[in-house]
């Protein structure tokens, strides 16, 4: 099984001068940390306006960053959200293929519909319309990183004449594609997709087993690729504190963790929010003694396995190994911890838990590789190959084409034509005068 950590950005109040830099910076050292430690993989979200729980809304200059400070640990955007009214589909192809380049091809590209009111509304998604609006964008973006040039869309979404989008990534035919699922039918979904399942969601053992079970029977019966390859792979999240003293780290860990899943809640499900006034952290400390024997349930049945000594550590961890799972995420920064705690904690881990598994994984793969490497063909068999455009058209630069159109004159500002239009309308006087277009 292999591990990665999870950068949430998340800022509790009260909030003082240089509290966000502090903790970019800190994130920062972190991921080092996790790429020296033999870390496999580092998420990171994309989040807006969602004050406290997550202050990651440029994933990409963050993975940037990162990029330049690391040698082997991939990169996941965990996630990009790909309404195009959050990001237009060319301009992701662009900045995954660039940090593609620049990290050496150590790119994952997860991808998201986003799902709160908050940022829905504010970027003008009809929430009814983000799961299309997703799909529409995953197929086309995969696309535009392959062809050259793309042949251009009209959807229900977007649309884009062809382009040649670049720089192409280094990995072909494109970074390995991921969507985030917090449910078993987007697990189903993913699989039957083709890609891998990023499920942000605690689970305990018996339900991590299920999902994986069904996640395989899905791909191997009914794999229809969104995307121009394939990425069958499960990844699940989990809280993460490690301590020598099981009860140091639950003391050190637990609020955190707790403080991730009140966060969800209140941002997607029972919330009621005043932008900049709201105070989440004093909400969360203040909650009602049933709320917290609700969680603290919760916490005993899933997703704080990874908070505890190496030995319980090793003991949960080596559960959702045999259950299936590919990839355990570490929630190692959430609520209030302290860096100089995550950094133990993770130096830690990689002393006394993580060598555990580095010794099965090579021999894990590829015993996984060898059973799926005939439903991975009929897979890839089933991918809707792009055609190349015979005849590309050219496009003119802008006086060129006015010239062709016969006209001298720059058109004015206040011509409303979508390019060149059949009229032109201009605004003289308070009155609109429409003068046919010269053929």
């Amino acid at each position: 099984m292999k591990f990665g950590i999870f950068i949430d950005l998340q800022l509790p109040r009260p909030w003082h001068e240089g509290d966000e830099s502090r903790l970019f910076q800190e994130a920062l050292e972190q991921v080092e940390l996790a790429d020296r430690l033999g870390i496999d993989y580092v998420w990171v979200q994309e989040h807006h306006f969602l004050e406290e729980y997550c202050h990651s809304s440029a994933p990409e200059v963050f993975l940037g960053a990162c990029s330049q400070r690391t040698k082997n640990i991939r990169l996941g955007h965990g996630i990009v959200a790909m309404s195009p009214k959050f990001n237009h589909p060319a301009r992701i192809a662009e900045r995954i293929a660039t940090l593609d380049i620049i990290s050496g091809g150590r790119v994952e590209w997860g991808t998201g519909e986003s799902g709160s009111r908050m940022e829905l509304e504010a970027f003008g998604v009809d929430f009814v319309d983000k799961r299309a609006m997703w799909a529409e964008a995953v197929q086309e973006t995969a696309k535009m990183m392959c062809m050259n040039p793309y042949h251009g869309f009209e959807g229900k979404y977007f649309s884009m004449p062809h382009r040649n989008v670049v720089p192409k990534p280094l990995q072909k035919p494109h970074p390995p594609i991921w969507a985030a699922c917090s449910n078993r039918d987007s697990v189903k979904l993913s699989a039957h997709l083709g890609i891998g399942a990023l499920t942000f969601a605690f689970v305990n053992t018996e339900e991590a087993k299920f999902w994986v079970d069904e996640y395989y029977e899905s791909f191997k019966n009914k794999c229809t690729p969104i995307g121009q390859s394939v990425n069958p792979n499960v990844a699940m999240l989990t809280g993460f504190m490690c301590d020598p003293d099981n009860e140091t780290a639950i003391r050190r860990g637990e609020d955190g963790a707790q403080f991730f899943a009140f966060g969800l809640g209140h941002y997607w499900r029972d919330g009621i929010h005043v932008p900049g006034r709201t105070n989440l952290w004093n909400e969360f400390k203040q909650r009602p003694a049933s709320v917290i024997e609700r969680m603290e349930r919760e916490r005993k049945k899933a997703g704080m396995g990874g908070i505890g000594s190496p030995k319980h550590l090793i003991e949960n961890f080596s559960a959702l190994e045999a259950a299936g799972v590919d990839q355990l995420i570490l929630l190692q920064q959430s609520g209030n911890y302290r860096h100089e705690d995550i950094c133990k904690s993770l130096e830690l881990f990689a002393t006394e838990v993580l060598p555990q598994f580095k010794d099965r994984e090579v021999k894990r793969e590829a015993l996984k590789r060898e059973m799926l490497e005939p439903f991975m063909h009929e897979a890839q068999d089933h991918i809707h190959q792009p055609e190349n455009m015979k005849d590309v058209p050219p496009i003119e630069a802008y006086p060129l084409m006015w010239n062709q159109m016969g006209i001298e004159n720059q058109p004015s500002t206040l011509d409303r034509r979508p390019g060149m239009t059949a009229f032109w309308q201009m605004q003289v006087g308070g009155k609109r005068l429409k003068k046919e277009h010269p053929k």
